[in-house]
């Protein structure tokens, strides 16, 4: 048990908060952590910073790093989330061609988009009305259900609304 002492300090000043997370992490080849602050958790006056960490190799603890956005004091509550890590397949990545491309060059995606964009703008413009039935269902649903606007395409098969992982258990 290696003795991660210091958990919060100021490692790389300039206003840069560390959090030593606790734990030393291995991954398989081919296989690396992203660290980020926890999503949709906005804290006041400070910043997450985001990095890969290429941990199928590293024989040491990374850290964890905040950016005070103005001066001042932050506090994070006991319990309260410092750091989200998720694993990457990354070296894939290096082989990824990204193509930019008119949505004319595809008119089936174009016509998807536009019945999407027709959906939206009306249901914007009740929220603005203060439509009640639009108010009472605050947000479109299309992503989250995986559905289309209109029954104009077939559904993906494979839409996952809720990721559903396994704890971390202790091994040897």
């Amino acid at each position: 048990n290696p003795d991660f002492h210091n958990l919060v300090k100021s490692h790389f000043s300039h206003g840069v908060m560390t959090f030593h997370a606790g734990y030393l992490f291995r991954t398989s080849p081919g296989w690396s952590m992203m660290a980020q602050g926890p999503p949709n958790h906005v804290k006041d006056g400070i910043q997450p910073l985001a990095g890969l960490v290429e941990t199928e190799w590293l024989p040491f603890p990374f850290t964890m790093n905040w950016i005070f956005t103005r001066p001042g004091k932050v506090r994070f509550e006991k319990g309260e989330p410092f750091c989200f890590i998720t694993l990457v397949q990354d070296r894939v990545l290096d082989d990824v061609q990204p193509v930019i491309r008119s949505m004319a060059s595809n008119p089936e995606l174009r016509e998807q988009y536009g019945l999407w964009e027709k959906h939206r703008s009306a249901f914007n413009k009740k929220i603005f009305q203060a439509d009640p039935e639009a108010v009472k269902t605050a947000w479109q649903r299309f992503y989250f259900k995986g559905e289309f606007p209109e029954d104009s395409a077939e559904p993906p098969k494979e839409h996952v609304n809720k990721r559903r992982l396994k704890a971390p258990r202790f091994g040897r």
